[in-house]
């Protein structure tokens, strides 16, 4: 026959109770208290009482049967997202000057403020200030002749190919004078942001000669950020069927699933080459949690299956001298130290091939401090507070 750790806790008390008389309730109450106190140390179990579970962060989960496949442990690395960064480049050749000493990396922007200039008014060559005349008087020149043709082609003196030339050209040249105009001003150039958010990248300096077309800065919204994880092509079949992933952050024990982080897989390679043998798999993610381009995180890829395992959190999970542990719920107040044989974990939750059944309950937060209430009999609560 089975008895369960209560029920061979009253036979032990009662076996006790009757080989001793005392004539004090009071020595009687210390004595079974210290009787309690010897058998759940010999059972492996501990007395944790709804009091003390109240001044720590504690809390109870149930073991679960649910499906648990194969997990693609990896280090991924956060990247910005294409739609999320402008890189903002000279749009004429010249010095770049800064309006401020304070645009550097990191400093917030707004959409239209202006971020540098591009002074060309010393140059030989390329001199904005004559580029700005030489389109003004295109411009003109342009504008003055199409409304001469219009005017000629009602009486039918300009044929209409002519008229459509003169329409293009003088198109053209307002388009290029609107273009200098609008962001020319002194012999110079202002070149403004097209998106609020920050800067990430400086990649001139103050001073230094810009041609036309090269990167100057860089801007982020850090809202929208994608994760490269390189995978072993070993894995390659199974990338069709990844479903999710968890994330976590090496500077801290937070964990975010994908679905938390309004993420999906975006892509994954089709092909290796000898300079690069691994295999790039791209999610998508919405910036919820803080996180910084260039960084590099934990990740734990998880792929479609129909195979069940019970598993618990992995705070549950307590490790000594190699060996794994956790605390059973028993009754309200009282727990089991139970070793467990663990499998993969998912970042989250561990699978566990032996020591737990579906349905039982574990100390999912606080278990460290269970463990110290067991080794010294009484957890004292003025000292050792976890925060």
């Amino acid at each position: 026959m089975k008895y369960n750790i209560i029920t061979v806790m009253l036979i032990a008390f009662a076996i006790v109770g009757c080989g001793h008389h005392h004539t004090h309730d009071m020595d009687e109450d210390d004595h079974d208290h210290d009787e309690i106190l010897q058998l759940t140390a010999h059972s492996n179990g501990v007395i944790f009482t709804e009091e003390q579970s109240r001044k720590i962060d504690f809390a109870i989960a149930e073991a679960r049967h649910e499906p648990f496949g194969q997990i693609i442990r990896t280090t991924a690395q956060i990247q910005s997202s294409q739609s999320d960064e402008r890189i903002i480049t000279a749009k004429a050749g010249g010095v770049v000057l800064f309006p401020n000493d304070n645009l550097v990396e990191g400093r917030t922007v707004g959409a239209g403020q202006t971020l540098f200039y591009i002074d060309g008014s010393d140059m030989a060559d390329n001199n904005l200030s004559v580029r700005y005349a030489e389109a003004e008087g295109e411009y003109l020149r342009a504008k003055a002749e199409y409304e001469r043709k219009t005017e000629l082609a009602k009486e039918s003196i300009v044929s209409q190919s002519d008229l459509l030339k003169a329409k293009t050209d003088f198109t053209n040249a307002e388009a290029a004078y609107n273009n200098l105009h609008r962001n020319f001003a002194a012999g110079r150039q202002n070149v403004s942001s097209p998106i609020s958010g920050f800067v990430t990248r400086v990649l001139v300096r103050n001073g230094e000669y810009a041609e036309a077309g090269q990167p100057v800065l860089v801007v982020s919204q850090n809202r929208d950020l994608l994760i490269k994880a390189e995978l072993q092509p070993k894995y390659y079949e199974m990338l069709n069927d990844i479903t999710s992933a968890n994330i976590k952050l090496l500077n801290s024990n937070r964990t975010y699933t994908l679905e938390e982080l309004g993420g999906r897989v975006l892509s994954y390679g089709k092909s290796t080459d000898i300079a690069n043998p691994l295999i790039p798999v791209i999610f998508q993610i919405n910036n919820k949690a803080g996180l910084l381009a260039g960084s590099f995180i934990e990740m734990y890829i998880k792929t479609q299956t129909n195979t069940q395992a019970v598993t618990i959190p992995n705070e549950a999970i307590i490790e000594e001298m190699g060996n794994y542990f956790v605390y059973v719920q028993l009754e309200p107040e009282f727990f089991e130290k139970r070793t467990v044989k663990k499998g993969v974990t998912d970042g989250i939750s561990t699978e566990i091939t032996e020591g737990i059944t579906e349905g039982e309950h574990v100390v999912s937060k606080g278990a460290m401090l269970v463990k110290l209430s067991q080794s010294s009999g009484a957890l004292d609560t003025h000292s050792g507070h976890v925060h």
